[in-house]
């Protein structure tokens, strides 16, 4: 592994930074501390910054020398509302907030890079540093690119960083093309016709027809969707009633769709409406169905994974290197960024959770659990590999 030395000496620094932010996490669009951590360290280093787009975000815009060549690299900045079991001396401050998905490590990842550039200037061209918020449900990418991100910082093609739990520490996964899928909302309010629970001939229960609806969307992915064509429908909440004795009027169904390709979600969509409605016509009930897009699927461009890769290889070496890895149907909002600019987004092994050290929590290191930890070992990994990335691409001729 072909680590940059003055990254590796500045290991305990941007540890440090990183075990501040995990102290002190921040929801999304609340990242106020974490941003002017963000700023005043890209300050001290001589970068200049940009403020505010997406609400908290933070753009480091470093140029040197005459080429017009750019770059965009990204981090995320933003913690989930998960109580933190960990106990050790960096572990969260602040009840019912915690960095249980690593931005914190994505984050000083990309300050580690931008210290050792801002420094060296080993480059000609301009790279662009975009911390963003809102990563969690938020759509902070979104956010950013509405503010005129791409319009005030126009870089040629940006990329984006994850770690991953289950890869081996200090390896990379990418694919080209999907990678993660699309997140999607619904819910479906069924209106019935209350009556006692003794005399249901006297209502319309709209439990019944709840149940009905539940099952027969089950067939959109079994009987609609092509077996080789990814897609989930998953019915995470029903509400119905309050007392065992009364039949309600009213049911709701809630849950998420996801899928890689915008026609299955198409025809998943339409036909859970179909399926709603006449199902609920032929119980003399009604429905109002709500279905939201949220993110899209996250789309990596062919030549720009290729280079990433190129990259990964003179840094871990191909062995160390999946180009098949298996995509996952969780979401990432990176994907409106890869809607508009040409890029990719890559995995950086975490481990299984033996970097851990005392007073971690009795569950796995997976993202989104309460026991997890961002591995220290990958700082001057992943801050080297963005180092590398934006100096190759920078080299490069204009076309």
């Amino acid at each position: 592994m072909k680590l940059i030395e003055s990254i590796v000496k500045s290991q305990a620094e941007i540890q440090q930074i990183r075990h501040d932010i995990h102290a002190h996490p921040e929801l999304s669009f609340e990242e106020h501390r974490t941003a002017e951590v963000v700023a005043q360290k890209l300050t001290d280093w001589g970068i200049p910054i940009v403020r505010g787009m997406g609400g908290t975000g933070v753009v480091g815009i470093l140029k040197n020398g005459e080429s017009t060549r750019s770059i965009g690299l990204r981090a995320d900045m933003d913690a989930l509302p998960v109580q933190e079991i960990n106990s050790f001396a960096h572990a969260s401050r602040h009840p019912g907030k915690m960095h249980a998905c690593g931005h914190d490590g994505h984050t000083a990842m990309l300050l580690g890079a931008a210290r050792h550039l801002a420094q060296s200037r080993d480059f000609e061209g301009t790279i662009y540093f975009i911390f963003q918020p809102a990563e969690e449900g938020g759509g902070g990418a979104l956010r950013m690119m509405e503010d005129g991100l791409f319009e005030q910082c126009p870089m040629e093609a940006v990329f984006s960083m994850h770690n991953w739990p289950g890869l081996a520490a200090g390896s990379f996964g990418v694919v080209a093309g999907p990678m993660m899928a699309s997140s999607n909302e619904f819910e479906v309010i069924i209106k019935g016709k209350g009556s006692h629970a003794a005399q249901p001939h006297k209502g319309i229960d709209p439990v019944m027809v709840a149940i009905q609806i539940a099952q027969s969307w089950q067939t959109i992915i079994s009987r609609n969707c092509n077996p080789l064509d990814a897609a989930v429908l998953s019915i995470t909440q029903i509400h119905a009633g309050s007392a065992t004795n009364v039949i309600p009027d009213e049911a709701r169904l809630i849950g998420t769709v996801r899928t890689f390709k915008t026609a299955t979600l198409d025809m998943i969509e339409e036909r859970m409406e179909q399926i709603a409605t006449h199902t609920a016509a032929a119980f003399n009930a009604q429905i109002v169905f709500q279905f939201q897009r949220n993110y899209p699927a996250l789309i990596n461009h062919p030549e720009e994974t290729a280079f990433a890769v190129d990259v990964l290889k003179s840094l871990v070496g191909e062995n160390h290197i999946n180009t098949s890895i298996e995509p996952t149907m969780g979401a990432e909002d990176f994907a409106f960024m890869l809607q508009k600019k040409p890029g990719c987004y890559v995995f950086i092994g975490n481990g299984e959770g033996e970097h851990r050290t005392a007073g971690h929590g009795l569950g796995p290191c997976n993202l989104h659990n309460a026991s997890y930890d961002f591995n220290d070992s990958l700082l001057p990994i992943g801050a080297t590999f963005w180092v590398r990335l934006a100096q190759a691409w920078l080299a490069r001729p204009n076309k």
